[in-house]
């Protein structure tokens, strides 16, 4: 308890921190679903923002030099995840390291006769149970400046992190922790019914090759399901709820916002 009162005690001196004009600058430029949050909104992101650029460790790799446009504009979209929720920062996340362009990791592969191979194949991002994010720099910028398109490769590894809240990636996040446990079980069987129902049928559609709303790469898990579903919730809102009504309301339940509400695009003036 003393170490908590510590740590919320710091962290609430970043968020009262004023937020810095070049900071805000580099979100009007590279973060585009920032113009549509409330003044509310932003301010609690803002604050956010300040806690997870505090506590997080960035690294450029592949001669990447790191800069305040790269941490700001990836802070800020990973945060978004974390508005109208009581949030310990992805608590397993320690550093985030960020490629220029693509990167390559090996993956073993089982072959025919009890063999294994070793593939060697280009990433966009990666999110991983033991402290690390893995991102690309030009991935990112073609993503913050096209905010309708169902990608988002931050949105999309950080949902990973969220996963990871109650233990393992299995597509279902910590629920509704704060309630009793009769109600968190309900909770948690709903979203299992409607999910499970979404994911088979994105597997469907995907095996029959036909077109789909959410990403068909979520047919590959359920871990994998979760984290396209969160691209579309925040990039294809509207959309998501007309054609997936009950999985959009579960999402809205889950992270306490709803996009297909939020303001009309448009482009905020810069500040003097």
């Amino acid at each position: 308890m003393f170490f908590r009162a510590l740590r919320d005690r710091r962290r609430n001196r970043f968020r009262n921190q004023p937020f810095p004009e070049a900071w805000r600058a580099i979100l009007q430029r590279h973060f585009s679903l920032y113009t549509r949050l409330s003044e509310t909104d932003r301010c609690e992101l803002e604050g956010h923002i300040q806690v997870f650029l505090a506590e997080k460790s960035f690294e450029g790799c592949g001669g990447l030099e790191m800069s305040d446009d790269i941490r700001v504009t990836i802070a800020a979209e990973a945060c978004l995840l974390l508005l109208h929720r009581d949030t310990d920062y992805y608590p397993k996340l320690s550093s985030i390291l960020v490629y220029p362009h693509h990167f390559f990791a090996s993956a073993e592969r089982a072959s025919g006769g009890g063999t294994v191979s070793r593939d060697e194949r280009a990433h966009l991002g990666e999110s991983w149970s033991t402290g690390s994010v893995i991102l690309s720099w030009e991935t990112i910028e073609q993503d913050s400046n096209n905010d309708h398109d169902g990608h988002n490769v931050i949105f999309h590894e950080f949902a990973h992190q969220l996963d990871l809240d109650d233990g393992a990636m299995t597509g279902a996040p910590a629920l509704g922790e704060d309630l009793p446990f009769g109600r968190r079980r309900q909770k948690y069987a709903h979203w299992a019914r409607v999910l499970r129902s979404e994911f088979e049928h994105l597997q469907f559609d995907a095996r029959h090759r036909h077109h789909t709303l959410i990403d068909p790469y979520g047919a590959e898990s359920p871990a994998e399901f979760f984290a396209v579903c969160v691209e579309a919730f925040f990039e294809k809102p509207r959309p998501l709820e007309n054609r997936h009504p009950e999985l959009y309301a579960e999402l809205r339940d889950y992270f306490r916002q709803d996009p297909a509400r939020w303001a009309p695009r448009f482009k905020m003036k810069s500040q003097p």
